[in-house]
């Protein structure tokens, strides 16, 4: 089963106007639009006229917009041997963490524990992997719940956002991963410490972003929005566009296709 998209249109409208600190009145002045009518629109109103003006003042690309309120864009499945997705509940959402492996020399490395990581213990040992690591992409609990269950004989962490139970590394370090290279990057601005770790040496590079960035939308920016903005960018939207994101929440998706259909980012649009 698909997993669903982590945002709608509208959670999107208001993460940005959240993000960018412009009340609804203001948004109105703008616009010329009734502040009832953009109201609505958050509320879930595919009112596309609406949608299509407020989007612009809102750093957003409207076209894109419309197709997500249509539900009309979901990112092609992504399968890939040494790459596996792994979705747990945690409390009234689903969090994901991921498995990366060498196919030939079987070393693995885990990203993020999920609320339950007994599913990746279980792929472990079902493929017989040895684990060398755990990286965390931060520390909100959704991603770090069940670190003890991973049993990883390493954990790493930024050291920009610390954890009582990992080492910490300076953005920018890498790791090797039997043949694979795994690079780190700072994609903060939704955590003070956001890493997104780029692995090489599969058939596709992979990012995992942790929260930075969804198929479609990206993390909330609750210590900086706008410095989230500025790091995807620099960080993520440079890898190539065949590069699987592997985001947090949500289905997996490609640089490529986020380029064409994410609303944060117009200036990729054709």
């Amino acid at each position: 089963m698909n997993l669903p998209l982590e945002d709608l249109f509208n959670d999107i409208v208001s993460k940005a106007q959240r993000g960018l600190g412009i009340s609804t009145d203001e948004l109105a002045q703008k616009t010329g639009l009734r502040s009832q009518a953009i109201e609505a629109v958050k509320e879930g109103a595919t009112d596309i006229p609406t949608l299509l003006k407020i989007a612009p003042q809102l750093g957003l690309h409207g076209p894109a917009l419309e197709v997500m309120s249509d539900q009309a864009w979901y990112p092609q499945p992504v399968e890939m041997v040494g790459l596996a997705q792994f979705n747990t509940p945690y409390h009234d959402m689903t969090v994901n963490a991921y498995l990366i492996w060498d196919p030939t020399t079987l070393e693995a490395a885990v990203f993020d524990t999920g609320a339950d990581a007994q599913p990746i213990v279980a792929k472990i040992q079902e493929l017989g992997l040895t684990l060398r690591s755990l990286f965390l992409t931060h520390t909100h609990p959704d991603h770090v719940a069940d670190i003890p269950t991973v049993g990883a004989p390493e954990i790493l962490i930024s050291e920009k956002e610390t954890h009582p139970a990992a080492t910490t590394f300076a953005p920018g370090a890498t790791w090797q991963l039997g043949s694979l290279t795994i690079e780190s990057r700072s994609t903060w601005g939704h955590s003070k410490g956001g890493t997104t770790f780029v692995v090489r040496g599969l058939s596709k590079p992979v990012a995992i972003v942790g929260d930075a960035l969804f198929a479609s939308s990206m993390g909330g920016g609750a210590v900086s929005f706008r410095d989230a903005l500025a790091t995807n960018r620099k960080e993520i939207f440079t890898l190539s566009d065949d590069t699987i994101i592997a985001p947090g929440h949500g289905p997996m998706t490609t640089v490529g296709e986020e380029k064409a259909h994410n609303p944060f980012y117009p200036e990729f649009k054709v």
